[in-house]
């Protein structure tokens, strides 16, 4: 029965932080540990876990940087946990391909709820052919149908809105930065012109929102992203 338990691997070089998820985690997960970079790449390569948590501050690899190989070969889910609370160490992560960014100290109701909503990712990223449908609440969302439905009412989007939608909807859960959303909506030259998502998130939030000031699908990462919310 324990091996039916979700397999992560643990990417962090501090001993008190592993023995802290080990008691946090191992009800619920199987924990394969290294303790730096490129040992967790070959773990991660041989074990092929359903997740992974990364620290940053590695001591032969800069957690980017790893992240960065790892995207190379596999679309596994990484969750980094790390001291380094900067806007700018969360972009680099999030851009280099991470799933989620939690910094320390956390809270382990907090960290059981984002592990959740990667796991989810991940199998839609997995069966990737059936991932054309998402319904959140009142909200429902047919990629195949391209058509956007919101208490059963179908909701009139623009091609820009629309195409702002489904970036968040095919990677829910998940933060996505500025200038990944940039890139893929607006075209690599418009990677800086962070006030057009600000227009258009606004746009989509009076359009899906019971409350567009207190969002509860499109939801801000600050300095960071946007996240389109799941249930965890």
């Amino acid at each position: 029965m324990n091996e039916q338990r979700p397999l992560i691997v643990l990417i962090e070089d501090e001993p008190p932080i592993r023995r802290f998820l080990h008691t946090a985690l191992g009800d619920a997960f199987r924990l394969a540990e290294a303790e730096a970079g490129l040992p967790g790449l070959k773990l991660i390569a041989r074990e092929k876990p359903d997740l992974v948590i990364l620290d940053l501050g590695l001591p032969d690899l800069d957690g980017v940087s790893l992240i960065r190989q790892l995207r190379e070969w596999s679309s596994v889910p990484v969750i980094v946990l790390s001291a380094r609370d900067q806007e700018r160490d969360k972009v680099a992560a999030l851009d280099a391909g991470a799933d989620d960014y939690l910094v320390k100290p956390f809270g382990v109701e907090e960290l059981l709820a984002r592990l959740r909503v990667a796991l989810r990712h991940g199998s839609r990223v997995a069966d990737a052919p059936a991932a054309t449908e998402l319904s959140l609440g009142e909200l429902h969302i047919d990629l195949f149908r391209r058509q956007v439905r919101k208490a059963g009412e179908p909701v009139h989007l623009t091609p820009i809105e629309y195409k702002l939608l489904t970036q968040l909807a095919k990677h829910a859960g998940r933060v996505l930065t500025h200038r990944q959303l940039l890139k893929e909506v607006w075209g690599p030259s418009h990677v800086e012109d962070a006030h057009y998502l600000r227009i258009y998130m606004g746009q989509l939030r009076h359009k899906l929102e019971d409350d567009p000031a207190r969002p509860r699908y499109l939801l801000t990462e600050l300095g960071v992203g946007y996240r389109l919310a799941v249930e965890s």
